[in-house]
């Protein structure tokens, strides 16, 4: 799997100022990347065009040598990219399960429900949720857990690159240790593709490589 920035800029509609200028990067597979950079550098931005989101107006972003703005950005999204957010976006009212079989349904995937909900317990599993805890609604877990099924629910269609916005921002210190550990091992073990924007120190830390954003450009 290769994930490729080539030249990329972007500037919004104004077109005043380029929120990005420039910037070229590479992303592999089997390992952890930390985007970092103060607010308003345009790391959001960058994960909108990474993600097939948004697309950038000068450059390329490239996915196995294919630019995005050739392939089919729904397929892309749904089907190598899997995405982790701050706030976790999921459904509160239901439960932990239903949020990855749900997931799976909207990524096409041709299981039965009885096996799509015994992957999604699997799943689970993989990121220390137990079939009891899976079981109850999301309103009922903790910061931590949910920011578990997040995981488990960007892993649901086994994608190739796993993008995460602030995964730690609202864990505590030993939540956010047990989190990075999920990371390491999905990039170290699993070979993904692990992608973080992140303030924190801890995050970096733990990652193979960090891009800083400053001034729309990258620094190594």
């Amino acid at each position: 799997m290769g994930l490729e920035l080539k030249n990329v800029s972007y500037s919004y509609n104004s077109g005043t100022e380029r929120v990005l200028r420039g910037i070229n990067a590479n992303f592999d597979s089997g390992k952890i990347y930390a985007i970092v950079g103060e607010s308003g550098a345009g790391k959001s931005t960058l994960l909108s065009l990474i993600s097939g989101l948004d697309t950038c107006k000068e450059g390329d972003v490239l996915y196995n040598g294919k630019s995005l703005k050739t392939l089919d950005r729904d397929e892309y999204r749904s089907k190598h990219i899997g995405v982790i957010f701050q706030s976790f976006n999921l459904l509160l009212n239901s439960t932990a399960v239903y949020n990855i079989t749900l997931s799976m349904n909207i990524s096409g995937l041709s299981q039965s429900a009885t096996q799509k909900k015994e992957i999604a317990y699997n799943l689970l599993k993989k990121v220390g949720i137990d079939k009891e805890t899976a079981d109850r609604k999301i309103l009922k877990l903790s910061g931590g857990e949910q920011q578990r099924v997040g995981i488990a629910r960007a892993l649901s269609h086994n994608p190739n690159v796993i993008i995460a916005d602030e995964p730690t921002g609202n864990l505590d210190e030993i939540t956010e240790g047990e989190i990075l550990d999920i990371f390491g091992k999905l990039a170290h073990e699993d070979g993904k593709c692990v992608i973080i924007v992140t303030h924190s120190d801890e995050v970096s830390a733990a990652a193979d490589r960090v891009f800083r954003l400053v001034g729309g450009k990258i620094e190594y």
